[in-house]
């Protein structure tokens, strides 16, 4: 009980300080390099952690963001660690518990110089353990967990669809409807399903 509302805990700092950093935003985005003040539709979440604005001052929200980033890093690897221990498949358990968890790692070096990279990294190996997550609720009786896990997926997916392409119009919003569907689906997988919902599975399966 007390890991769950840790994993509360931790998405709300986290929050909150990606807020504030929002806050110290100088300014600039995608539409308008000499725009001031951070803008939901134009910015991305990434924009908070350059030392630079995109309109060149200095970035003082990046400190803010960064440590953001790390608090909700910490906060879905705790979730993936716990939640493979309602997993009766030994094999699926660790795979969500390991994959799950160590992309947390790579998605806190997102805040990096090496952003790009660590995107496709950190989403490879998060889609891996939804993934898996996902195939369990579905063989599940957990039915509204169903369209939340795949609506979740096909949201993430389409959003990774446009950073590959070059769509980025409605990139920025996109990336925050994908952080904002996820964090939902987080929370309530954390405090809403239960070991006895996945029994169905033999062990080691």
């Amino acid at each position: 009980m007390q890991k769950k509302h840790s994993i509360l805990l931790g998405i709300t700092i986290s929050i909150s300080l990606l807020l504030i950093a929002t806050w110290y935003y100088p300014g600039g985005s995608q539409a308008d390099k000499n725009a001031i003040g951070y803008n939901w539709k134009n910015n991305y979440i990434s924009n908070l952690f350059g030392e630079n604005a995109v309109n060149g001052a200095g970035n003082a929200s990046r400190f803010w963001a960064i440590a953001g980033m790390i608090f909700l890093s910490a906060s879905f690897a705790l979730f993936f660690v716990e939640f493979s221990k309602r997993i009766p498949a030994k094999g699926a358990a660790k795979i969500i518990k390991y994959i799950g968890g160590i992309s947390m790692f790579f998605t806190a070096l997102i805040a990096t110089p090496l952003h790009d990279t660590m995107i496709t990294i950190s989403s490879t190996m998060f889609l891996i353990g939804m993934f898996y997550i996902t195939i369990f609720v579905l063989k599940s009786k957990l039915h509204i967990f169903k369209f939340l896990c795949v609506g979740c997926l096909l949201i993430y997916y389409a959003t990774l669809y446009l950073y590959g392409s070059g769509h980025v119009k409605f990139l920025p919003i996109m990336q925050k409807i994908t952080f904002a569907t996820t964090i939902v689906l987080i929370l309530a997988l954390n405090y809403f399903t239960k070991k006895e919902d996945f029994q169905y599975t033999k062990p080691g399966k």
